[in-house]
């Protein structure tokens, strides 16, 4: 793919003609016939070179997708039935994703969660038996899992271990007919965060089908493509943006170790690694960009070809700066759970349009609609036209098991992505930012990806994301947090001095810079602005009691709750009526719900 009219002409052959298989497990099969002893992945049980690594053909891995779904079948799982699965990017989570989706449902769910919500989790997807991660010196998911609510009532397989030493009793061939097609539930995927009641997204094989056969002609991957895969299975990217799209064609993914791209040992040595494994392509997100930008290259790397990322928005001057660093080509994606994880991608042999998301996919439909337009089914924007994406097409999910939640999502066979954004004159998507990210200054709309790209054309400045702060005035107001570069020293209000002329408008300019060593980020490297937004909130609270309280130490904690943020103050004084009113009147109109605890 180069352009739009490729897609276009790839259009005019007959959907049916121009997928291969409408299954994940069909697109498997296909390539283990094709490429039975090509290397399927090659695993890194630990960051260091002098480790052996495992490698996994083709053939080997359907044997044990087999396998594994032969012994989920002859556990109980039926195709309404879910296999919940507990695990890092390894060779046996892989066997069970893949086999649990032949038997029945696979529900990979974040071992990080709080055992609460994993029970939540367990229950809402109907999971006879959980497949976990046993224990592991590199990666304690074990521990977690025991503390889980009501595991008892379900069958527990540990990798490493049980699970394993079950696979070995089954047959390397399918017993039984699975009865797969394209509408048949594959997977549920929980999304919407770590708080708050189970979501999960229904995907069929015909959404994952889809994704993972028409991501490589944009790429321009062929079986020859050695990729570095370092994203959990419970996530899309790991298991289709970079995972079965390229099992479908039979390239090699590099896994990592257990804890991903989190192990520091496999992070010092990645260049290395990639030499010694003949890596062609990186899968990244923005901060594993910056990270790498500032790693010595200390191997060959002259076969890299490309590295994409996603997962947050990809500011211009980082692409810049990897690609002028390292020699690299950047090129972005646009993903979402419920749309088996993804909208658009940046074709490799085309340029890299700044700060675009790249081309909607084959016989999918992207469009822009005005803001206010609750359906979101109206006419579309003109060109360059700023609204809501919304899109449609083989990929997008039918919608959650809680059908309740489908509404202002899923409209009119509509997918609601919620993200701001804008198509070019030459179909490119450009995503400026969330809807619900927004900074509303009085009655004016400011973009945070706006703010943040003045700040990271600073020289200094490594990351920024901007939240925002509330006002008792405006309603909201800018706070930009930031990190420097190895070696940078500035003070915030010197950053602010420096950045501020540069700011696109004034309203837009921050109240407030915040100097951090990291900033927070979900398992998938994603920063995670409900903690910065929590942390705004606090610094606010704390200045607004300061001056009402003077002299009273008040500590302040503000949490995620049901969407919101709740905020608890423990005074430091006897319990007084009057300053509690005190502290109160003067949150004005920051509408955070705040406790008040006296200490005496």
């Amino acid at each position: 793919m180069r352009g739009l009219a490729d897609i276009e002409a790839l259009e005019r052959t007959p959907y049916e003609e121009a997928i291969p298989a409408r299954t994940t497990y069909g697109l498997i099969a296909r390539a283990a016939r094709q490429f039975a002893d090509r290397t399927a992945f090659t695993y890194l049980p630990d960051g260091e070179l002098a480790t052996a690594p495992q490698a996994i053909t083709y053939a080997q891995l359907l044997a044990n997708i087999h396998r594994a779904a032969n012994l989920f079948r002859r556990l109980g799982v039926g195709p309404q039935d879910a296999v919940a699965i507990l695990a890092p990017n390894i060779p046996s989570t892989h066997y069970a994703l893949w086999g649990a989706q032949l038997a029945g449902r696979a529900c990979p769910i974040n071992f990080m969660l709080q055992p609460e919500h994993i029970a939540a989790l367990l229950d809402a997807s109907g999971a006879k038996v959980v497949v976990a991660l046993g224990p592991n010196p590199e990666l304690d998911v074990w521990s977690a899992v025991q503390k889980v609510p009501g595991l008892e009532r379900r069958t527990v397989l540990r990798i490493g271990g049980s699970f394993e030493e079950a696979l070995a009793q089954e047959s390397g061939t399918l017993t039984f007919d699975p009865q797969l097609a394209p509408d048949r539930i594959a997977a549920l995927f929980h999304t919407g965060g770590t708080t708050g009641a189970p979501k999960l997204v229904q995907h069929t094989h015909g959404n994952e089908a889809h994704t993972s056969w028409f991501a490589h002609r944009f790429y321009g991957f062929d079986e020859q493509t050695v990729e570095i895969n370092g994203f959990p299975l419970f996530h899309v990217a790991g298991a289709f943006v970079y995972g079965l799209a390229l099992l479908a064609i039979g390239a090699r993914q590099v896994l990592p170790t257990p804890s991903g791209m989190r192990n520091a040992a496999f992070l010092r040595n990645y260049w290395k690694f990639c030499e010694r494994e003949q890596v062609t392509a990186l899968a990244c997100v923005p901060t594993i960009l910056a990270g790498l930008c500032n790693l010595e290259v200390d191997a060959d790397i002259a076969r890299v070809q490309v590295a994409y990322t996603g997962g947050s928005p990809l500011p211009t001057e980082l692409a810049v700066r990897f690609e002028n660093t390292l020699g690299i080509p950047v090129r972005n994606i646009l993903g979402m759970t419920e749309s088996a994880g993804l909208v658009a991608i940046e074709p490799f042999h085309a340029p890299r349009v700044p700060g675009s998301v790249g081309l909607r996919l084959p016989y999918t439909e992207v469009r822009v609609v005005p803001w206010a337009d609750s359906l979101h089914t109206a006419q579309a924007c003109a060109t360059g036209e700023t609204g809501i994406v919304v899109l449609r097409g083989p990929h997008v999910s039918p919608g959650y098991t809680d059908a309740a939640r489908n509404a202002g999502l899923f409209e009119q066979g509509w997918l609601v992505s919620g993200d701001l954004g804008h198509i070019d004159g030459q179909g490119y998507l450009h995503v400026t930012g969330r809807a619900k990210d927004v900074i509303i200054r009085g009655s004016h709309n400011i973009d945070p990806g706006l703010v943040e790209d003045a700040f990271l054309a600073h020289p200094a400045v490594a990351l920024c994301a901007v939240v925002g702060e509330p006002d008792a005035h405006a309603g909201e107001v800018p706070a930009a947090f930031v990190t420097l570069k190895p070696g940078a020293q500035l003070a915030p209000q010197a950053l602010l001095g420096e950045v501020a002329p540069h700011v696109y408008e004034r309203p837009a300019v921050p109240r407030r810079v915040v100097v951090l060593p990291a900033l927070p980020t979900t398992a998938v490297g994603k920063v995670y602005k409900p903690a910065l937004r929590a942390q705004a909130i606090e610094l606010k609270l704390r200045e607004v009691f300061a001056a009402v309280a003077a002299g009273v130490p008040v500590e302040v904690r503000v949490s995620e709750q049901g969407g919101g943020f709740v905020a608890e103050a423990a005074i430091d004084a006897a319990a007084d009526a009057q300053l509690e009113q005190r502290l109160r009147d003067a949150l004005g109109a920051i509408a955070v719900p705040t406790r008040f605890r006296f200490s005496r």
